[in-house]
């Protein structure tokens, strides 16, 4: 297949089963006017998201990344679009600043920032996680970089530190997933909390 089908059967996924939501499209066309890059998540996986939050009933969300806050209207959805806090800063800061001043533990963490700083941006989400706390961790395959040995960029490397770390983290169950779309060929990780960290 090819990316033109790809993003064919993406627009018929989410031409079925995510509606039109104004809300949402007002979010990307205010990413568009500002030129921030269109790497939001596709429809159907921002819904994926919600649904994901809503399944644990997750009254409590950290992401740890945004841009045009695609993603987090998504996350919001699960009931909680009266409290979203947006802090602006270095995320690995910012993640200090939240331990420190004893915030969570969070029942659904996305992580959605800069690669390089994927295996610091988990072991915070597990520090700021709970038994039963889950993890998304967005772009772990990067078009198959992940296992290409002539791709040395800090993003490829950065997915590659983050497999190495969560592959001997016994504080988590993991496992990732390959998808293609609209957006290419990428991919997720999720991770279960399976202890009180």
């Amino acid at each position: 297949m090819s990316q033109e089908q790809w993003t064919a059967v993406d627009r018929y996924i989410a031409g079925h089963l995510v509606p039109s939501d104004p809300v949402l499209e007002a979010a990307l066309q205010a990413s568009e006017a500002a030129g921030l890059p269109a790497i939001n998540v596709a429809p159907n996986q921002g819904k994926l998201l919600q649904l994901l939050a809503q399944s644990i009933g997750a009254r409590n969300i950290l992401e740890i990344g945004t841009l045009g806050a695609y993603s987090t209207i998504w996350l919001a959805r699960a009931g909680l679009a009266d409290r979203v806090e947006l802090r602006l800063g270095p995320a690995l800061d910012t993640l200090s600043k939240l331990a420190q001043e004893g915030v969570g533990p969070f029942d659904l963490t996305f992580i959605d920032a800069d690669k390089e700083h994927n295996s610091d941006y988990f072991r915070w989400a597990i520090k700021l996680s709970r038994r039963g706390s889950l993890i998304i961790v967005d772009n772990v395959v990067r078009e198959g970089g992940v296992i290409d040995a002539s791709r040395h960029d800090s993003h490829i490397q950065g997915v590659r530190d983050f497999y190495e770390f969560v592959a001997a983290e016994p504080r988590v169950s993991i496992t990732a997933v390959q998808t293609v779309g609209s957006k290419g060929h990428d991919g997720f990780a999720i991770a279960l909390v399976i202890v009180d960290p």
